[in-house]
């Protein structure tokens, strides 16, 4: 499972059993993602979690670095027995504008960032996923 973190909105991702193909689940407020995940774990099986970390294009921090580190500790306390993965989100947002468009996406489901943050989501899996093909276990 992946999850982009934002202040209002967090997009959620998930990929198949085979650890293929990630596809968009879905986006809930911030201020319930963690019961959200709480409930979907219990009825679903989730590896691991992959979160996208924010920083600038020259590798520092930027302002959202210091929060989604802040509930990469809650998760960790919340799933310890589930490894959490920060992974690069950089580009993902502006990747998934551009797919939107060059899928035929109408302007007005563009507009909604709702479906931009889990299909940035979709993308941080993705990448994960292609990123680790032969050596990752999660």
């Amino acid at each position: 499972m992946a999850i982009d973190y934002g202040i209002k909105r967090v997009g959620v991702a998930v990929t198949d059993p085979l650890k293929i193909i990630a596809t968009p689940l879905t986006t809930i407020k911030t201020t319930d993602a963690l019961a959200f995940l709480k409930t979907y774990m219990k009825q679903e099986e989730v590896d691991a979690l992959v979160v996208g970390m924010p920083k600038h294009l020259n590798n520092t921090p930027s302002l959202m670095t210091a929060m989604v580190t802040k509930f990469i500790k809650t998760l960790q306390k919340t799933f310890p027995d589930r490894p959490i993965i920060p992974y690069d989100e950089r580009y993902t947002s502006k990747i998934a504008l551009a797919s939107m468009i060059e899928g035929g996406g109408k302007k007005k489901d563009r507009r909604d960032k709702a479906n931009l943050d889990k299909l940035s989501a979709t993308i941080i899996l993705q990448s994960f996923l292609a990123s680790c093909q032969s050596n990752c276990k999660s």
